[in-house]
């Protein structure tokens, strides 16, 4: 059974020196030791702050991890480091700003859906359909296109036809199906 040897105290040695360094570097503003306490302090309420100012959590976690990065990227120049949290906060408002007018901008750029319309194409060939029943209809004989007009366009039952016209609800449903006849014919010679 292999026997693991303890780590050499030279190495662990090493590590305090290498932070020390580090502090050595960023004296002039904040430590990273610091910005760490920060971190753990008050993380929660930057992201209460950011939830006030945005509506969605994914949002504002992104906002406060963004806040972090910038102020530890900018720590140098943090000359007082009790004043990290208030650098931290007006990142946290300022990114919030900007994920705000993003998002205003997005809906403003998103393509409006058009109007279900007819294509130009279809709608001339509908009119072309219209002009050719029109046609068809006046080469009617006139109580055929009476019926027709009274029964179809004007979504009139036989009977109600039949008063209208004075004639028999027998005489609306012959004048109908012979002008229905008549047109079919008329329509099918056109194209």
């Amino acid at each position: 059974m292999p026997v693991i040897a303890p780590m050499p105290a030279a190495r662990s040695a090493r590590l305090p020196s290498q932070r020390e360094g580090a502090e050595e570097t960023v004296a002039a503003g904040t430590t990273v030791d610091h910005l760490t306490e920060t971190y753990r302090a008050h993380y929660r309420s930057l992201l209460g702050l950011a939830a006030l100012l945005l509506d969605d959590t994914a949002s504002c976690e992104d906002v406060v991890q963004e806040a972090f990065i910038r102020v530890h990227s900018a720590r140098n120049r943090v000359r007082e480091p009790e004043k990290t949290l208030a650098y931290l906060r007006q990142t946290v408002v300022n990114l919030s700003r900007s994920a705000l007018r993003r998002r205003i901008l997005g809906l403003k750029l998103l393509s409006k859906p058009m109007p279900d319309m007819a294509s130009a194409e279809e709608g001339a060939y509908d009119q072309l359909e219209r002009d050719a029943l029109i046609k068809a209809m006046k080469g009617l004989q006139r109580r055929q296109r009476e019926v027709l007009v009274l029964r179809y366009f004007s979504d009139m039952t036989e009977a109600q036809v039949a008063e209208t016209l004075g004639i028999s609800l027998g005489s609306v449903k012959a004048y109908g199906s012979r002008g229905i006849a008549a047109l079919r014919v008329t329509m099918e010679a056109q194209t």
